[in-house]
Formats: structure tokens, C-alpha cells, sequence
């Protein structure tokens, strides 16, 4: 077992390390200068996608592609410490054409996509030309069991006609959005795992409506967390993705891969609010002592690296077993990561803000975006409970084939910690 980066990965890092110092980093008081004058996309973000593109820092994330395909063949494993450097600023991943979720429908358009909807849909998104959103949550059932959904998918000669409401869908509102890949049902009378089919919908198709890009924890993202009404929206019968009742198998071999390319992004975080921590705590003093010579501080660093470092190595077991066995032989490590690394994140994030004190609350330091970043990565993907029931069912079931092999560490006639359970 070797826990050393190979010499590719070493060299991407410090490429990636290096873009970021240089043209990242300089840029955060302008992307949020311009964000808050309304401008969106930022001005200056295709020239530093240009760049990136031409410093084959581009597509990282997809480990299979056509050879005319442009991007870079990396593992998930390679690709885990190249997220976690992108993740430690929120908007950089899109600078590499890496960000969240047209990740993810590149990968459902280049596993499932016909040669004409790859041509139409993938190309352009491989690109970076065009972003896209994936419409799978609704207000009016618990989406974390996709089996819920009510929008309707109805098909009508050759067309499939789509009425339903959708919210929180990233990216929805962004002004290059072009596409939406659409979950619902084609069919309520099947299998509860076969009645769901995703569908291609053009943003500018008559019927599809933005309601509201919706604030979360009060904060407005640019490219948004959008309501959408779909009413009568008409789309050909070869928009389908996939073949009709896939859906619900389409969405969990996307979300796999998408669950672990947050916490990688997650731990960028974690780090650098950690470094953060680290420097404060050297500057500022309190009653006459540096923060770091308080027994409490110096506990929260501690606490924070081991916390880190055992979120960093689950996550790469987890990316690892995804390129050996695939995400479906890792479900019970893509829960475990999703519900203990975002709960890592935040708490990470909390004492550094302590340590800033009434400074890590306000936008002088990224903390509070992390916070919120973290907190809101508990529900998105599915919930913290959702993921700790299915870790749960699955330790449940092993179980079974082991059950009463235990017994033999028992000592009869003794309780708890040994002690003689006779009165």
C-alpha cells in the first residue's frame, strides 16, 4: 500500500497549485466585486478557462473519454487531491470545467447519451461552451427517495410532454445554462425502480419557467438553486436519455461519483480553514496571551487535522474502490463519506470562525461561505440520515453471514467490563 502520489499526480498538483496562487486567488475580491454588481458570468472567467485549457488542466474529472474527447485520463483516485486544491475556492472548479453538476451529466450524457445527443449535448459541455442542470428534487415529496417523484413524463405520439415542479436545482438560473436533464415518470403503474426515465429538455423550451433562484442559509448563489415550473413542455421522443424505466438506475450510477467529488472539494475546504486557523491564532492575542498558548485553541488544531486526514484517507479508499469495483460495489464508502465529511467540514470551518471571531462571520474571511457550503452539502445528495440508515442496512445484512460468530468472545456469567454479573 503506498499513500505517495505518482509522479503525474505530483506534477498536475503542483501545476493546479501553482494556476490557483497565480491567477486564482488574486481574482476572489473581483469575482465577488462583480457578483455583486450583477455581473454573471464574471468578465474575466473565459480567459481563465482559456488558459486552463491550454495548460491541460481541463475535463479532469472524467477518467473515460473518447480519444477525439478533449480532456485529461485520470483516475478518481489521481483525480481526488487535484478536486480537493479546486474545492478550496467555490467557484474554481468551473475555471477547469470540473464544477458541479455538469459534472455529473457528463458523465450520465457519456454513459448513456445516443451519438447524436453526445454531439448536440456532450461536445459543447466538454467544451465549456454551455452548462446544464439536473431537475430531480421537488417541493412536494421527499426527493431523497427518488421513487417519490411525481413530475410527469407522458408520451403523446412522438413526443413526451413533461408537467411538474422541481426546486434547489443547481445551476438553473446561470445564464449559460442550456440544458436540463429531467426526472420524472413515464410510467406510475410499474415497479416503484421502474417507473422513473430522465428526459433532454432545452432551458428555452416553451413551458419551462424559472419561479425563483432560491436563497440557501440567506445566501443567493449567481448561478442559482432554482424553482422551475414545467407546464405542457413538449420535447421529442428522442430526448429520452436512456431507455424508459432507467431513471432511478441512471440517477444513482450519477450520484455515486458526484457524492464523492464533493467531499473531495469538502476537504479543500477543511484545509484551508484549518490554515486559516493556524495563522490567526499566531496573530491575535487575548488577556495579554497569543490565541495558540490557550489549551482550547490549541486542541481545536489538533482535533482538526486528525479529523481531516481520516475524512482524506476514507475518501481515497472510496475513490479507489470506484476505479476497481465501480460506485456500485462502493455504496456503503459513498455513504460514509457523504455523511461524515461535510459534518468534518463544518465543524472545522466553526472553530476557525471562533477563532476570527466577529471577523469569521463576515464576508472579509471565506469561512462563513464554507459554513454554509458544508451545512448545505448535509441535505444535497441526500441526507445525513439517509446515507446512515443504508450504512446501517448494509452492516445489518453482513451480518447475517457471520451471525453468533461473536458469541464466542462472551464470557458467561459476566457483565459489561467484566464485571460478575451474580448479586
Amino acid at each position: 500500500m503506498h499513500f505517495a502520489h505518482s509522479p503525474r499526480v505530483e506534477s498536475l498538483r503542483r501545476q493546479l497549485l501553482d494556476f490557483m496562487d497565480a491567477y486564482i486567488v488574486p481574482r476572489i475580491p473581483a469575482w465577488h466585486a462583480a457578483v455583486d454588481a450583477g455581473r454573471f458570468p464574471v468578465p474575466f472567467m473565459a480567459d481563465l478557462k482559456a488558459l486552463a485549457r491550454e495548460e491541460g488542466l481541463w475535463n479532469l474529472f472524467l477518467p473515460s473519454l473518447g480519444e477525439d474527447e478533449p480532456g485529461t485520463r485520470l483516475t478518481n483516485l489521481e483525480y481526488a487531491p487535484l478536486a480537493e486544491i479546486m474545492g478550496r475556492v467555490h467557484w474554481a472548479s468551473e475555471v477547469f470545467n470540473c464544477n458541479a453538476p455538469d459534472t455529473g451529466n457528463m458523465e450520465l450524457l457519456h454513459l448513456f447519451a445516443t451519438p447524436e445527443q453526445r454531439e448536440r449535448w456532450l461536445r459543447p459541455l466538454l467544451e465549456g461552451q454551455i452548462r446544464s442542470a439536473f431537475a430531480m428534487t421537488e417541493p412536494d415529496v421527499p426527493s431523497s427517495d427518488a421513487t417519490n417523484i411525481q413530475t410527469s413524463i407522458r408520451r403523446e405520439g412522438d413526443q413526451y410532454v413533461i408537467n411538474g415542479r422541481k426546486w434547489f436545482i443547481t445551476n438553473a438560473a446561470h445564464p449559460d445554462c442550456r440544458l436540463l436533464i429531467v426526472m420524472g415518470k413515464t410510467d406510475p403503474d410499474a415497479d416503484p425502480h421502474r417507473q422513473q426515465s430522465m428526459v433532454l429538455v432545452p432551458c428555452d423550451t416553451p413551458g419551462v419557467e424559472r419561479v425563483r433562484n432560491i436563497p440557501v442559509m440567506n445566501h443567493v448563489s449567481p448561478e442559482g438553486h432554482a424553482e422551475l415550473l414545467l407546464r405542457n413542455v413538449r420535447v421529442p421522443a428522442s430526448n429520452l436519455l436512456g431507455q424508459a424505466g432507467d431513471g432511478f438506475t441512471m440517477a444513482q450510477a450519477r450520484l455515486g461519483p458526484g457524492r464523492i467529488h464533493h467531499c473531495m472539494r469538502s476537504i479543500g475546504q477543511a484545509e484551508l480553514a484549518l490554515e486559516l486557523m493556524v495563522e490567526r491564532c499566531q496573530e491575535r492575542k487575548a488577556f495579554g496571551r497569543y490565541l495558540q498558548q490557550y489549551a482550547n485553541v490549541s486542541d481545536w488544531i489538533a482535533e482538526s487535522r486528525i479529523e481531516i486526514e481520516q475524512a482524506r484517507l476514507l475518501v481515497l479508499k472510496t475513490a479507489w474502490m470506484i476505479d476497481e469495483v465501480g460506485a456500485s460495489s462502493a455504496r456503503r464508502e459513498i455513504a460514509m463519506i457523504k455523511a461524515l465529511v461535510p459534518r468534518m467540514q463544518a465543524r472545522v470551518v466553526d472553530r476557525a470562525m471562533q477563532v476570527y471571531g466577529a471577523m469569521g462571520l463576515s464576508p472579509d474571511t471565506p469561512l462563513a461561505d464554507m459554513w454554509t457550503n458544508a451545512r448545505a452539502l448535509r441535505l444535497a445528495d441526500g441526507p445525513d440520515q439517509v446515507h446512515l440508515r443504508s450504512i446501517a442496512r448494509m452492516e445489518l445484512k453482513a451480518s447475517e453471514r457471520t451471525r453468533g460468530g461473536s458469541a464466542a468472545y462472551l464470557t458467561p456469567g459476566r457483565g459489561p467490563g467484566g464485571c460478575d454479573n451474580k448479586a
